[in-house]
């Protein structure tokens, strides 16, 4: 089991059919929906704000959550975080895909179906359109995806975190 820390009064919760590694952090007002999967190494700490995801979201292996006083991280429904990417205090909407070592800063929204690629930086306030695929540094817009592409990740994450069960 993943390791659980209380941080201000404020404990992690999960719902059903959760997979949360041996050696993955949950420290304070996190809360998780159904059948959601935390990997090795993830971090998720809410000491000063919540961060909220929702159902069949998967954390990566070293991707980090955290957030600042007035911007709770917060995932939607279905979304998969890639392997030493960053959320801070910034919402992902649903179907979203953030790649592999991606930043995300604070109070920037990426919208339903948006993927951001591996390495961008979206710097703090960015709106990203639902349905694009956004990279580099600072990132930009670089063109439309079909909506549903970014979703086929979280899918395969939900067979995948069987595996370990």
């Amino acid at each position: 089991m993943a390791l659980i820390k209380t941080a201000r009064g404020k404990q992690p919760r999960w719902g059903e059919r959760c997979y949360l590694a041996e050696n993955a952090t949950l420290a304070g007002d996190v809360t998780l929906g159904d059948d959601c999967s935390v990997w090795f190494g993830a971090v998720l700490r809410a000491d000063v704000d919540r961060i909220t995801i929702g159902d069949r979201c998967n954390i990566q292996d070293l991707a980090c959550i955290h957030q600042s006083d007035g911007s709770p991280a917060i995932l939607g429904n279905d979304v998969s975080m890639g392997h030493g990417a960053v959320v801070h205090g910034a919402t992902v909407c649903d179907g979203a895909l953030i790649g592999m070592n991606a930043v995300v800063l604070d109070k920037a929204v990426v919208g339903p179906g948006a993927i951001i690629a591996a390495g961008a930086v979206v710097l703090e306030g960015t709106q990203v359109p639902a349905n694009e695929i956004w990279g580099g540094i600072p990132a930009k817009r670089i063109k439309t995806c079909p909506p549903g592409t970014a979703e086929e990740y979280a899918k395969h994450y939900l067979m995948a975190k069987q595996w370990y069960e």
